[in-house]
């Protein structure tokens, strides 16, 4: 039976039998290589990192690209590493999901080491050595912040000094620190998180625990200078679905007699497993910004470009190629019962919505970054990634905290409307649909008319205190609901622009009212603008 051990896979046969791809180099070599004179340190050792980021590295490695791997360093759940990692000697069995059915299984094992931010010692010797090239993350957004429930614990690293830093970004400075005396060799610092200005928040991280140090006494003038001129923070934009493990998943590998497939869930309730499982479509765009070298990434498919590309590729995912189809699905998907945005896409008229929304609207407005064409983006987000049934996305997920995201996904489409005097907003209808569509969720009735839970959003109780006086009715003469929304339609906190400066309020109304004439109003307005199914292309 194939166990996921370096042991394990000697017996390649087993493997091949059960249709299981494994790495064409030598493990053990890439593992003394790595320790030896290691070029890359990656942060952060969950899913999107052992489904993406270090495939990349193994792609390299199966080519003779590359003969290093990755040490994978974990920030926050160390039972990632004591329960996942160290059974399995730091491979990874990678299931990529396609849309048709279909299963394609392989055996990472660029990762050659798993550590934990406890483990200083060996880290700062790795920080040390001037092979080392490039130090990557994916902690998640708020590993970077220095506020909230990470205020004490940063103000406390700050007095302490470098020694024993418990945050990760004190930590992280603190690695810094060492190779800085151990003679500033320059490095690149890597955040692959999915944020805006991802790179820039890791600096302003990294340079405020410094300049608390050198404030308290402990660096110097010239590890500030250090930080500026040698260390690089390159923003880079990264898209890969890697969902928790699937259920079915589990069972085809356990029918292939893999061994020991069971997820855990560790002490910080994270969900994981000896595999992950991910869709096949994958972006990461990295600014080049790489003072010390890196490795031939581009080889792997990352697009290696400058910053202001780097935040083209963003802007049209966010506001016109994928963000802005997942927020209209996720709202019109909870008021119609829909539980995956897969099932969504076999709905005539939420998919209708959702080319209505990208294709008819979006593209006439898109930011074209020049190395991902938005149309053939587009497409294959409607092609594989939305009706993809083993991408477990819920529309109730994606619907949590849409006042922050709207402004974003729709208000800057509907800017780029107003700015063109060719265009005219006043001539959009998917992009109010879902606007209106986003309101009449947040009363927390579906469309049968039976209560529903409303995902968690900062401003939920202001707005559902400013919908209070908002009624269903039965069928009969819709109530106005004018005055009721004047102050959220024209909040541009939210939106990102007054919607009746726009020439868009009215619409937006007189949807929302539409939807409130009892059960089925949600279905009807919909059908109304997309019957059977058909949209404007």
């Amino acid at each position: 039976m194939p166990k996921l051990s370096y042991e394990g896979l000697k017996d390649r046969a087993t493997w091949q039998a059960a249709g299981i791809a494994l790495p064409d180099y030598d493990l053990l070599t890439m593992r003394k290589n790595t320790l030896d004179a290691p070029s890359w340190l990656h942060f952060g050792a969950g899913n999107i990192f052992r489904g993406y980021i270090a495939a990349l590295q193994e792609d390299l490695l199966n080519r003779g690209m590359a003969d290093t791997g990755i040490i994978a360093v974990e920030t926050f759940d160390f039972d990632i590493i004591d329960k996942i990692y160290e059974p399995h000697d730091a491979l990874t069995l990678m299931v990529t999901l396609k849309a048709d059915g279909r299963m394609e299984k392989s055996v990472i094992g660029s990762i050659a080491k798993g550590l934990t931010t406890r483990e200083l010692r060996p880290l700062r010797a790795y920080f040390e050595m001037d092979c080392l090239q490039i130090v990557s993350f994916t902690i998640t957004e708020k590993g970077y912040s220095l506020e909230g429930r990470s205020l004490d614990t940063v103000q406390n690293d700050m007095q302490q000094g470098p020694e024993k830093p418990v945050h990760v970004m004190s930590v992280v400075t603190s690695l810094l620190f060492s190779r800085y005396q151990a003679g500033a060799a320059p490095i690149s610092l890597v955040s692959m998180d999915n944020c805006s200005r991802n790179g820039e928040r890791l600096q302003h991280a990294v340079l405020e625990i410094a300049g608390a140090w050198k404030q308290n006494g402990f660096a110097d003038d010239g590890f500030m200078s250090y930080l500026r001129e040698k260390v690089a923070f390159p923003w880079s934009m990264i898209d890969k679905i890697t969902p928790r493990p699937a259920d079915n998943v589990k069972q085809a590998l356990i029918s292939a007699s893999v061994e020991n497939m069971e997820p855990i869930v560790t002490s910080k309730n994270t969900y994981i497993a000896p595999f992950v499982n991910a869709e096949a479509p994958q972006y990461l765009v990295i600014e080049d910004a790489f003072p010390n070298g890196r490795p031939v990434l581009d080889k792997a498919g990352v697009f290696i470009t400058s910053r202001d590309t780097v935040n083209k590729v963003e802007r049209m995912k966010v506001t016109t190629c994928l963000n802005p189809l997942h927020t209209a699905l996720a709202v019109y998907g909870c008021l119609l019962s829909y539980e995956l945005i897969a099932d969504e896409m076999k709905d005539e008229q939420l998919s209708a919505l959702a080319y209505a929304v990208g294709y008819t609207e979006g593209l006439p407005v898109v930011t074209d970054p020049g190395i991902i064409h938005p149309r053939n983006f587009l497409d294959e987000v409607f092609q594989e990634r939305l009706p993809n049934p083993f991408i477990p996305d819920t529309p109730q997920r994606i619907a949590t905290d849409t006042s922050q995201k709207v402004g974003i996904r729709f208000g800057e489409t509907i800017k780029s409307y107003m700015a063109d005097e060719n265009l005219s907003a006043g001539s959009l209808t998917a992009i109010p649909l879902a606007l209106a569509g986003w309101l009449r969720y947040l009363l927390g009735v579906d469309d049968k008319l039976n209560q529903m839970s409303v995902s968690s959003d900062p401003l939920l109780d202001e707005l559902q205190k400013a919908l209070e006086d908002v009624r269903l009715t039965d069928g009969a003469k819709p109530q106005d609901c004018g005055e009721i929304l004047r102050p959220i339609l024209s909040d541009r906190n939210i939106f990102g622009v007054d919607l009746y400066e726009a020439g868009l309020a009215w619409k937006i109304t007189r949807m929302f009212e539409q939807m409130l004439q009892g059960a089925g109003a949600v279905r009807a307005l919909l059908t109304q603008y997309f019957p059977s199914g058909r949209y404007p292309l």
